[in-house]
């Protein structure tokens, strides 16, 4: 019996370890350090947090959901969404909630794993699956220790602090605080925004479904299935214009631009971005730029120089008075698997192999740690369509690799394998908006570890079958 860990209970682990009892595999534990599942849909609760790709290709192809109320559903709906699902592929009793793995170490035969409060269980398989959005990132501002009022990231949102008649400061101007400010501005008594760069955006399609459409999803799934996918080819432009087709990127390009024009009268050179589209990750709103034009709220663009006990000093000189702050400046995705110990063959700790920034074979495979892989590893990411799809792919992938060592023992995968597909990474992404960008995406080396440089199409075909010459047997090394 093969014995199989996940760690995470979000949309990645979900769907890997259904597939997986799907193939047969039964010995099999999701582990997850939060008391629900969820992942980043259980622990973002802030207000307007939403989906920002439409509900029919955010959610599992073998799973559509006929009962959506809008394109782009709240947080609320998601997180129902997921839990209805681990209860409908049985995998609630599989599940250990409220359990965190802090180390992990491979014997030679099977990986050894250390749980918070010093228990530990071995098993034959590891699949980390916890995500490049699990660990918000919170800047070292000169000062924050000194401010007296409540201060939060969005990801670790207090739904204790009333907003109402408060002056909130919003760090940041990503994917998070897009959504924040205009669900908080009408309450607020004001709201001031610190940009550092301004986003790239695109008109939010959003409609409600009524209900008989939603009885139409139900009784004809065919509709489901046509709305996906016309949801995908939607995406398809939008990745052919990230990834550098001209005609593509001209098209996204004037749209953003026409947005702007109408929205932004008055504030648009300042809400226009100084750097490639799709540097970062395209937005969808319909509210951001009438927000930012409201009397209430200040956009500020001057760099913070530091934080006061009563607000945020800017480098212009100008202290901006906050009840409140807020930081939406998004999460450690570069730092893969912290804070967690992981020591595979022969005592490599990977950490130290990954030193110079995280690589593995198709985001999953890293030699020298047999019998793991990885959901959303390194060069998985992407900048327009839904990263569920590629959890798919992923998930497909590995359930071939736990066949294959159930049959043949532990296997890693070849250190010359690896190397060839981060060198290829690398190459392809060295000519991308990517590098160009003062963004997440990159680690101090200048490395891109977390976006996949191509169409969500071709990394489908590439992990659609495993190559087992890719893998050496344990005994062999």
């Amino acid at each position: 019996m093969t014995r199989i860990l996940v760690i995470g209970a979000g949309f990645g682990g979900v769907a890997v370890a259904h597939l997986l009892r799907q193939a047969g595999f039964r010995d099999l534990t999701i582990v997850d350090r939060a008391a629900g599942v969820g992942g980043v849909w259980r622990d973002n609760t802030y207000p307007g947090c939403a989906c920002d790709i439409p509900a029919p290709l955010y959610s599992y192809s073998f799973a559509l959901n006929p009962d959506w109320s809008q394109r782009f559903p709240p947080q609320p709906e998601i997180l129902d969404y997921l839990r209805r699902c681990v209860r409908d592929f049985g995998l609630e009793p599989h599940l250990r909630l409220g359990t965190e793995v802090t180390a992990a170490a491979w014997t030679g035969e099977r990986w050894r794993v250390t749980f918070q409060g010093g228990g530990t269980d071995e098993f034959d398989v590891l699949i980390p699956a916890m995500g490049q959005l699990s660990r918000p990132k919170v800047p070292a501002l000169p000062g924050a220790e000194d401010f007296t009022g409540p201060a939060m990231h969005t990801a670790h949102w207090d739904p204790a602090v009333d907003l109402t008649g408060k002056r909130v400061g919003v760090i940041g101007t990503g994917a998070s605080a897009i959504q924040l400010v205009p669900a908080i501005a009408p309450h607020a008594g004001h709201v001031t925004v610190f940009q550092r760069t301004a986003p790239w955006t695109l008109p939010k399609p959003n409609r409600r479904y009524r209900p008989w459409r939603r009885a139409l999803n139900r009784h004809v799934p065919a509709v489901m299935r046509a709305a996906r996918a016309g949801t995908w080819l939607l995406t398809v432009v939008t990745g052919r214009a990230v990834t550098g087709n001209r005609p593509a990127r001209l098209a996204v390009w004037a749209l953003s631009s026409a947005q702007r024009a109408v929205q932004a009268r008055g504030i648009r050179k300042t809400v226009t971005p100084g750097y490639a589209m799709g540097c970062k990750r395209v937005l969808f709103t319909g509210d951001w730029f009438r927000t930012l034009r409201r009397p209430d709220v200040d956009l500020v663009t001057a760099g913070i120089a530091r934080v006061t006990t009563g607000g945020v000093q800017t480098d212009d000189g100008v202290t901006h008075g906050c009840d409140v702050l807020v930081y939406g400046t998004g999460f450690a995705a570069t730092e893969f698997l912290a804070p967690a110990r992981i020591v595979g063959r022969d005592g490599r700790e990977l950490r130290d192999e990954w030193r110079g920034g995280a690589y593995a074979h198709l985001g999953m495979a890293v030699p020298g740690f047999p019998n793991m892989f990885l959901m959303y590893g390194p060069n998985t990411n992407t900048g327009n369509t839904s990263v569920v799809y590629f959890h798919e792919a992923q998930a497909r992938y590995i359930v071939q690799a736990v066949r294959l060592l159930a049959a043949a023992g532990p296997v890693e995968v070849r250190a010359e394998v690896a190397e060839a597909f981060d060198a290829e990474m690398q190459r392809r992404l060295a000519g991308s908006v990517w590098v160009g960008c003062d963004s997440w995406y990159r680690t101090g080396e200048g490395r891109v570890v977390t976006n996949w440089p191509g169409m969500a199409s071709e990394y489908a075909a590439r992990t659609a079958r495993l190559a087992a010459a890719d893998y050496t047997a344990a005994a062999e090394r």
